[in-house]
């Protein structure tokens, strides 16, 4: 709903319009009793363009969309949009379980123009509580088309909801070169940008052993002569592994796992985020088998493909070779074994970090309860742990990895997490939830499972001690 004034206090203001933000503003636009605003510097929706490769898939069912999940009855549903341009039976015939980047990225930009309640061209400066009026004060600088201070702004807001998404992560050892002329080193985020310079590139090396790395290896792979593909493979993990998806596996991104894992003690959380890498980081089955198909298509008329696929390996250290190649020297994490990599071009599928948030909240840094490790405690409201002082609630999307374990960034749980925020703002069941989401039991619960009586045990055996 928009206030009656254009300067009446919103009772949500979000900052950030990704996918999550993107869910929440979906599922909040029928509630026509709660006003709400979401910004984002952005020109428009856009989501990581630079890795709509044509055959890349989402890594979730398109069920999973900003809204299903938690209201399928809600006008915002892929299969509306679906309907929306006429395409429902092509769908239906096409059989796509999982949908192709680009559709979802097209989805999401459908339902971004429709929503009134988002502002892109705005970029939010500062954010402070105002104790008198009991109100967080957003302030923020309009952007022309060209990113360009235009003018500044005010909103006031009871509540507000961080979703500044994550930005990319380049290792130390290659940020000097990132950042200098002349040099191709790129994230993947950019890839398509740069693609054309990769195919000219004479030795071109990705680093990074998950989803993105696998993508942009096979699309140089195809699109590179047989025989003169000269290309480089490398990251640190152990194995160019899949990704764990089993159906037992994926109950980890349901809510009872997160519920589960919000409940563990911190220092257990700590050592289980990177022991889970494989149900977030490994690489689809398909996608290496793809891989594997197109490196073996290249041996069947007599010798092998000019590249190099080596796991296990860290860059130590990377530098200027004349003026356009690099040097990277390279140690394999195992043999402890050490050596050097020249190279014309590197991509970096090196993965994202969450944008810090301090900057932004910083005028609140008194007001806000951290943990041992310095991050900020985060209840399972999605709410940060500020101090009675301030009466007002800062929900937060995709920060929470470190209180809320692997499924923070899943699409999967987008809806569920915008429902439970939803739910504690408005104080009711706005949209109801389940109370069971997996048949895993994560855990074991102090009071005992209520067994059907028909099926209880008539007598129990005791646990022999120490088990």
């Amino acid at each position: 709903m928009t206030p009656t004034s254009p300067d009446a206090p919103r009772d949500l203001v979000g900052i950030g319009i990704g996918p999550f933000n993107l869910s929440l503003a979906a599922l909040a636009h029928p509630l026509t009793a709660l006003s709400t605003a979401f910004y984002d510097q952005r020109p428009h929706f856009t989501w990581h363009p630079g890795l709509l490769l044509d055959d890349a898939t989402v890594q979730v069912p398109f069920l999973a969309d900003l809204v299903t999940l938690a209201d399928p009855t809600s006008p915002w549903t892929f299969l509306n949009h679906l309907r929306a341009r006429e395409r429902l039976y092509p769908f239906y015939f096409a059989e796509h379980f999982h949908i192709r980047r680009t559709e979802y990225d097209a989805y999401c930009r459908w339902v971004a123009d429709r929503l009134p309640a988002l502002h892109f061209g705005h970029h939010v400066d500062t954010v402070r509580w105002n104790p008198g009026r009991a109100l967080f004060e957003v302030g923020f600088t309009r952007l022309d088309a060209d990113g360009r201070a235009e003018s500044s702004g005010r909103v006031r807001a009871r509540h507000l909801v961080l979703g500044v998404g994550t930005q990319p992560w380049v290792p130390e050892p290659l940020r000097p070169l990132a950042d200098a002329p002349g040099i191709t080193v790129i994230h993947s985020d950019d890839y398509l940008t740069h693609r054309d310079t990769l195919l000219a590139a004479g030795h071109v090396t990705v680093v990074g052993t998950g989803q993105s790395g696998a993508e942009i290896f096979l699309d140089l792979l195809r699109r590179r002569t047989a025989g003169r593909e000269r290309l480089h493979w490398l990251g640190r993990t152990e194995a160019f592994a899949p990704m764990e998806y089993s159906k037992l596996g994926l109950e980890h991104f349901t809510p009872d796992h997160t519920r589960y894992f919000h409940a563990l003690p911190e220092a257990v959380r700590d050592r289980l985020v990177p022991a889970q890498w494989q149900l977030h980081k490994g690489i689809d089955a398909a996608t290496i088998a793809a891989i594997h198909d197109e490196l073996y298509r290249r041996t069947l008329h007599g010798g092998w493909p000019d590249t190099v696929l080596t796991p296990a390996v860290r860059i130590r250290t990377a530098g200027r070779l004349g003026p356009a190649r690099i040097e990277l020297h390279l140690e394999h994490t195992r043999q402890q074994t050490r050596t050097r990599l020249t190279t014309d071009a590197v991509v970096l599928a090196t993965g994202h970090r969450g944008r810090p948030l301090d900057h932004l909240l910083a005028p609140l840094d008194a007001h806000l309860r951290r943990d041992r490790a310095g991050r900020p405690r985060i209840d399972a409201h999605y709410r940060l742990d500020l101090d009675p002082a301030v009466t007002g609630t800062v929900y937060v999307q995709n920060a929470e990895l470190h209180t809320h374990g692997v499924g923070a960034p899943d699409l999967g749980l987008a809806a569920w997490r915008s429902a439970v925020i939803l739910n504690h703002l408005t104080g009711e069941q706005t949209y109801p939830l389940p109370e069971r989401t997996a048949f895993t039991t994560f855990g074991l619960h102090p009071r005992t499972p209520q067994v059907p009586p028909a099926r209880q045990a008539t007598r129990l055996t005791p646990l022999a001690d120490g088990t």
